[in-house]
């Protein structure tokens, strides 16, 4: 285990909470064990928005329906 904490830049206690589920370890500490375990590539793939289908149907959603420039005053 000491391994990969130093390959992931963390120490032995932080480790030891992500493997407990601690509610306490920032996001970052999680993402650089992926990155220590060898996981990264995979993981960069797994978080593309070119994979969120959900995710770009709802930002269509929320695109207005038409856009128009606005009229020039002369």
């Amino acid at each position: 285990m000491s391994v990969l904490a130093d390959r992931a830049g963390i120490s032995l206690e932080t480790l030891s909470k992500i493997q407990k589920g601690h509610p306490g370890v920032g996001m970052g500490k999680y993402a650089a064990v992926i990155f220590g375990l060898g996981l990264g590539v995979e993981w960069m793939k797994l978080a593309s928005i070119e994979n969120d289908t959900m995710g770009r149907m709802l930002d269509d959603e929320n695109m207005p329906k038409r856009v128009r420039d606005k009229k020039r005053s002369t």
